[in-house]
C-alpha cells in the first residue's frame, strides 16, 4: 500500500479519513505528540488516547506497519531527518503570514512523492502515453492542475483534453472505451462531480487514473490506478481548509515530462512544433 520510505506522518495523513474514531484518536495523537510517542510504550499511548492497546496495534497496521515497535522506529527516523531549526516568526502582518505559509508548504514538499508507488506511476505514464484518447479532468480547486497538465501534454504532442463544464465532462467520459484513459485530479477524492466523471469513464471500460491525497476514498475505489500525493496537512479537514495545490503543480510538471520521454522521438518533433508556435507569438515590446 505504501512505499517503505513513506514516513509515518505522511501515511497517517493519507488514511486518516478511513480510520475508526478510536483509531483516529491514536493516529492524531501520534502526529501531535510525535517526540513523546517515540518514548512511550504501546500501553502508554493507549492510555493517553483513551483506548485499548489492541486499538494502538490496529492503528499501526492500518498505516502499513506490523505493529507499534516498527512505527516507533520509523517515527524516530522521520524526526531525526526533520530540520532541527525552530519555525521562523515572520511577524503578524500580511507578508509575515504569507512567508509563514510558504515555509509550511516548503517543509511539506520533500515528502511529496513518499506515498507514490513506483509501479503505479510507471504504469500511469505508459498508459497516458499510449492511450487512444486521454481526458484530464477535475472540478473545483483541482481544475487548474488538470488544465495545466493537459496543456503540457498537448504541447509535447500527447493530445490531452481538458473540459471545464461538469456535465460535458461526464458526457465525454461516458464515450471513452478500453483504449482510453481518464485522469481525474481530486485532492480530497470526494468531489461529487469528479466521482461522476470517474464512474462514467469506468462504465465504458476506460482506465481511470486518480491523482489524489488520500490512499482510500470514493475516488480510489473507482480508479484503476491511484497516484497519492502526500497531503500538506494531516487531516481531511486540513485538505479542505488549506487546499494547497503546490505539490500537484510540481507533480504535474514532472509527470508530463515523463510521458513526453515515454513517447520518444515523436515528442521531440512535437516540442519543436510547439516552440515554433510560441516564437511566432512573441512580440517586440516598446523597450526591446
Amino acid at each position: 500500500m505504501f512505499s517503505p520510505s513513506a514516513p509515518p506522518t505522511a501515511r497517517i495523513a493519507a488514511v486518516l479519513n478511513t480510520l475508526q474514531p478510536a483509531e483516529r484518536r491514536v493516529a492524531e495523537l501520534i502526529v501531535e505528540s510525535a517526540d513523546d510517542v517515540v518514548e512511550w510504550t504501546a500501553q502508554e499511548l493507549a492510555d493517553r488516547a483513551g483506548v485499548g492497546r489492541a486499538t494502538v496495534v490496529r492503528t499501526c497496521q492500518g498505516v502499513g506497519y506490523r505493529g507499534y515497535p516498527q512505527l516507533r522506529v520509523a517515527l524516530a527516523a522521520e524526526l531525526g531527518s526533520a530540520p532541527g531549526e525552530a519555525a521562523v516568526d515572520h511577524g503578524p502582518g500580511v507578508l509575515g503570514r504569507m512567508r509563514g505559509e510558504i515555509d509550511r508548504l516548503a517543509g511539506s514538499l520533500p515528502a511529496l512523492a513518499s506515498l507514490l508507488d513506483p509501479d503505479a506511476v510507471a504504469e500511469a505514464v505508459r498508459l497516458s502515453a499510449s492511450a487512444r484518447r486521454l481526458l484530464v479532468l477535475a472540478n473545483g480547486l483541482s481544475s487548474p492542475i488538470a488544465n495545466d497538465l493537459a496543456m503540457r501534454l498537448t504541447a509535447a504532442g500527447r493530445s490531452a483534453e481538458f473540459i471545464a463544464d461538469a456535465i460535458a465532462q461526464q458526457i465525454a467520459a461516458r464515450h471513452l472505451t478500453s483504449e482510453d484513459v481518464c485522469l481525474v485530479v481530486s485532492g480530497s477524492g470526494a468531489n461529487e462531480a469528479s466521482l461522476r466523471v470517474a464512474t462514467a469513464a469506468a462504465r465504458g471500460g476506460a482506465t481511470v487514473i486518480a491523482l489524489t491525497s488520500f490512499a482510500s476514498s470514493a475516488l480510489t475505489e473507482v480508479a484503476s490506478l491511484s497516484l497519492v500525493i502526500a497531503p500538506t496537512g494531516v487531516s481531511f479537514r486540513d485538505e479542505l481548509e488549506h487546499t494547497s495545490r503546490v505539490a500537484y503543480l510540481v507533480f504535474a510538471e514532472v509527470f508530463a515530462a515523463a510521458v513526453t520521454a515515454e513517447r520518444g522521438a515523436e515528442a521531440v518533433q512535437a516540442r519543436a512544433h510547439a516552440l515554433e508556435v510560441v516564437s511566432a507569438n512573441l512580440g517586440e515590446g516598446p523597450g526591446d
